[in-house]
């Protein structure tokens, strides 16, 4: 916090007079956050929920609300809502027998109110798994607001269900504590980024268009039919665009909790619509960006997850690809890939001298040490190591590569030969593959609790394209700004260009991705149209706003969806959606896509009989339509 120092002034006086010092202690205001605990119950008619009695409430007359989670034999039930559990006594005296009747007769999750008082449970019934397993409440009155009828599936996060019927009942899935813990943690991490940006770091929330036009590379877009005949809107893959048009309108820095879409198939960590943690910033270099978002996720790291050390690890994409065959690495465990290239240089083997003849040929290897080995692993992968060091290799080269991969007895190597990258990426597969064989065995390789942050930086700025190698492709995005000392490569050779890129990667998943963006006009328009042969009239707002004195700048991106499912340790980002999509994209619960008759799609006609207010009212209807077609059906004279 902050100290301030004031002086007590005392009148002039003709004998000296001590001046009083007084150090008035200020909190910071990171220190105030989270320090007062929210109401849950403002604006209601209960007096408490159903998770937050305890033996201090003892004696105090309540009114609960919530579902029916469980009964037993009309002696008590069990009162569920979002924060937890309340054990509620059903009465058994004459006078409450509307009430028993009542509650033993209520469905599981029916919404019931009940009131009665807090008592002490008694001696040795106390349910120390319950936070208010001290106490329950002996009804006095009750009323079913809501009675539910036969359930398709029992809500409770132990029953199996299929992810169809999750997504078809979601309303009820909802109610799981799972999924209440999983967006509750959601909200919590969004409110404490939004206080990290603005109110400590002066972010602009700012609002972006979600219908505009679209733009070249990139995911395929969704199109939105407009009133104009022919033309689409395209709801954009991100707010690329708009926020650096806001950075040359001289916002400074900017943030949006932002929703964005992507016509592709869903996977277990991408949704057709899904939602960003979108930052950008004026006068700011790459070191800048890092620091930025490594203060933003330690200021907002659940407590309850542990803590979070800062800077975070780097590594070059091509350091990345060479140890671990991906440029999302995760580094929870070791089994490195090694390059054993000059070991076997020397050898005889056929399949080996072929690689290495390839221009850009590798060997390489993974080594399992016996200690994790398991036999599922070895059932999959068998290699007989031993037969080959003796029938191809001499003494010395023997023992060159039993130190190259400090080789034991009983070890799983595993060994690929080819061009560089794909023997790389063959072999990141397989450690993978391994580790998820191994951990299936029941060995612990990779700890749930632990969260390995690493920033993969250098990446090339473009990529051959899988379908027509000999043309260029974007790796991140063409706005991305080239690496400072490749520039020149730019003109001359642009595959050995390094961009400004960044990705923040978490256990192996990318979390965030961003760049230092191209602020000169003249070389986006290079990029755009020598290098990946682009029409660049698409984009000819954007570059003309980059010759209006436009800052440099660069931002990132956080995928919030994947990076809160890593923090609750959920399979699949759709554990962390309210309402998510299907494996393939649709609305189980909705229906939708859905269809829509011929008339729908046809463009708005405007009838209007005759005379001067008919003008008025068709041309109101249709400004700013474009080319209209006006058809006039027994109108006479002008």
């Amino acid at each position: 916090g902050r100290c301030w120092l004031f002086r007590i002034c005392k009148r002039k006086r003709k004998k000296p007079v001590k001046a009083t010092i007084a150090v008035v202690r200020f909190p910071h205001p990171e220190a105030l956050v989270g320090r007062k605990l929210p109401n849950f119950n403002s604006f209601v008619t209960r007096t408490n929920t159903c998770g937050e009695l305890r033996a201090a409430h003892v004696g105090q007359k309540v009114t609960l609300y919530g579902w029916v989670q469980y009964q037993r034999q009309g002696l008590f039930l069990v009162l569920r809502d979002f924060q937890g559990l309340t054990q509620v006594i059903i009465p058994q005296d004459e006078a409450h027998s509307h009430v028993k009747e009542l509650l033993s007769n209520a469905p599981l999750e029916s919404v019931v109110r009940v009131t009665g008082t807090v008592s002490p449970r008694p001696s040795g019934q106390e349910n120390p798994k319950m936070p208010t397993g001290d106490i329950e409440v002996k009804a006095e009155t009750a009323e079913i607001l809501n009675s539910c009828k036969k359930l398709p599936f029992e809500i409770k996060d132990f029953i199996k269900k299929s992810e169809a019927l999750r997504m078809q009942y979601r309303y009820l899935d909802l109610r799981s504590c799972r999924l209440q813990s999983a967006l509750r943690l959601r909200s919590r991490v969004v409110m404490r980024m939004r206080e990290y940006l603005c109110n400590l770091h002066g972010f602009v929330d700012v609002e972006t268009p979600t219908l505009f036009k679209r733009t070249p590379g990139g995911a395929k877009e969704f199109l939105v039919p407009s009133r104009e005949v022919g033309k689409f809107y395209s709801l954009p893959q991100s707010p690329q665009q708009f926020k650096q048009l806001l950075m040359v309108g001289g916002m400074d820095r900017y943030f949006q909790v932002a929703r964005c879409y992507r016509d592709e198939g869903s996977r277990p960590d991408r949704q057709p619509e899904f939602t960003q943690i979108d930052i950008e910033m004026s006068f700011v270099d790459q070191a800048g960006i890092q620091r930025l978002i490594e203060g933003l996720l330690q200021h907002s790291w659940p407590e309850e997850r542990g803590s979070i050390m800062t800077p975070f690890p780097s590594m070059t994409y091509e350091e990345a690809l060479a140890d671990y065959g991906t440029d999302k690495p995760d580094t929870r465990f070791g089994m490195k890939i090694v390059d054993i290239s000059d070991v076997l240089r020397g050898s005889n083997i056929h399949f080996v001298q072929n690689a290495l003849s390839y221009p850009h040929g590798s060997i390489r290897a993974i080594c399992i040490p016996q200690g994790v080995v398991s036999d599922a692993l070895r059932s999959c992968f068998w290699f007989n190591l031993k037969s080959l060091l003796t029938k191809f290799l001499g003494e010395k080269e023997q023992s060159e590569l039993i130190r190259a991969l400090n080789m034991e007895e009983g070890d799983v190597v595993l060994l690929a030969a080819g061009e560089h990258k794909q023997v790389c990426s063959a072999l990141g597969a397989l450690r993978l593959l391994s580790a998820n064989l191994l951990e299936a065995a029941g060995l612990a390789l990779r700890d749930p609790t632990a969260f390995h942050f690493l920033w993969v930086v250098d990446f090339p700025l473009f990529l051959p394209k899988a379908e027509n190698p000999t043309e260029l492709e974007s790796a991140h995005h063409p706005f991305t700004a080239p690496h400072p000392s490749d520039v020149s490569l730019l003109y001359s050779d642009p595959t050995k260009v390094r961009s400004q890129h960044y990705d923040l990667v978490l256990n192996g998943n990318e979390v965030g991705g961003g760049s230092i963006r191209i602020h000169s006009a003249e070389q986006q328009r290079f990029v755009l149209e020598k290098v990946l042969k682009e029409d660049s009239e698409v984009l000819s707002h954007l570059i003309e706003a980059l010759e209006f004195g436009a800052p440099p700048h660069g931002g990132i991106a956080l995928g919030l969806d994947r990076l809160i499912s890593l923090i609750v340790d959920a399979p699949s980002i759709r554990d962390v959606i309210a309402f998510p999509k299907s494996f393939r994209g649709r609305d189980l619960m909705g229906n939708a896509p859905d269809y829509v008759t011929p008339e729908e799609l046809e463009p708005e006609v405007v009838t209007a009989s005759k005379g001067q207010d008919s003008v008025q009212k068709i041309s109101a209807a249709v400004a700013g339509w474009g080319t209209v077609q006006l058809h006039c059906a027994g109108w006479r004279g002008k």
